[in-house]
């Protein structure tokens, strides 16, 4: 690897979103803001979900593996973010970067496969449900998360790998907040063109199959739904449905804008606001969506601040 084979050097410069005008201070306050929501929020949705015994079902289990994925995207970028917006220094380290590229790509992977698996799942509790729990049991749900797990990992160490084959002898300047592949490849004195054809390879993979299989499911399951003559079960299966393809938008939409567009079309503005989107706003909004458009999860979250109010009076 080239990165230390410097003379100068070797760290990264964040170049960040934010300057110190009243304006983005205040912008950079309502980030934190969002952040420590979305922090909370996470990790309340993971609780309730152990501490809740109705909630022990494949289709929270995974919900509770997204809020985590969620968790850990924000805690990999944000934090790093505000220390360099309020120490002013702006610097990172080989390593650090290393660890971001890591950690961002397997997440940003593992999201895209669990939310596959989640239409998966809503469409054998939809399409079967009598036979819903020998189709969906434990053993092949534990199984199906933990496959999303490893396929992140392993689009990450692919990722990083190719990363730190290339040599860094320009500008060590990086146009986002954290360290981001396609931002990195602007660096490089190397021939990148393989690299970006594995890019877009492995978007395909991580994209569109998925995508492919959730536009499946969730076809079947509107059919399905229309002709159920329950009003109220037609009404369930189609708020807790549509909660998931809420997210998928906006999940998938927002990845496939970043990295999925030729380089010629690339835009450091762009990428920046669209990258705030879905590694910030997006794991605040994924929690709010689920809880307010689920009664289950509404009346877990109620039950469990409950007992925490009544401990406090009681203390």
């Amino acid at each position: 690897m080239e990165w230390e084979n410097q003379t100068f050097n070797p760290d990264f410069i964040l170049m960040g979103i934010f300057n110190y005008t009243p304006t983005h201070i205040f912008l950079f306050s309502l980030v934190l803001g969002i952040f420590t929501m979305a922090l909370l929020a996470n990790t309340l949705m993971v609780l309730v979900i152990y501490l809740d015994t109705r909630l022990h079902t494949p289709m929270y289990f995974l919900l509770s593996q997204l809020s985590l994925m969620d968790l850990m995207v924000i805690c990999t970028t944000v934090p790093k973010m505000a220390h360099s917006y309020l120490s002013g220094r702006k610097s990172i380290s080989v390593a650090g970067c290393e660890a971001q590229i890591f950690f961002y790509v397997s997440l940003f992977g593992a999201e895209c496969f669990l939310l596959a698996v989640m239409a998966y799942d809503r469409y054998v509790a939809i399409c079967y449900p009598l036979q819903y729990h020998s189709l969906m049991n434990w053993k092949l749900c534990g199984l199906l998360a933990a496959s999303s797990w490893f396929l992140g990992a392993f689009d990450g160490i692919v990722e990083l790998a190719a990363t730190l084959s290339f040599s860094y002898c320009g500008s060590r300047e990086i146009a986002q907040f954290f360290c981001d592949v396609p931002a990195l490849l602007h660096l490089s004195c190397t021939d990148t063109s393989t690299f970006e054809t594995l890019i877009f390879i492995c978007c395909v993979v991580m994209l569109l199959l998925p995508l492919s299989l959730i536009i499946i499911s969730y076809t079947r399951v509107i059919i399905t739904v229309i002709r159920m003559s329950s009003g109220e079960g037609r009404h369930k299966a189609f708020t807790t449905c549509t909660s998931h393809l809420i997210v998928v938008g906006m999940y998938y939409g927002a990845a496939m804008f970043i990295y999925m567009r030729p380089n010629s079309n690339r835009s450091p503005t762009q990428d920046k606001m669209v990258s705030t989107f879905y590694t910030i706003l997006t794991p605040m909004l994924n929690p709010l969506i689920y809880s307010l458009r689920n009664k289950d999860v509404a009346k877990a979250f109620s039950k469990v601040l409950g007992k925490r109010k009544f401990r406090e009076q009681i203390g």
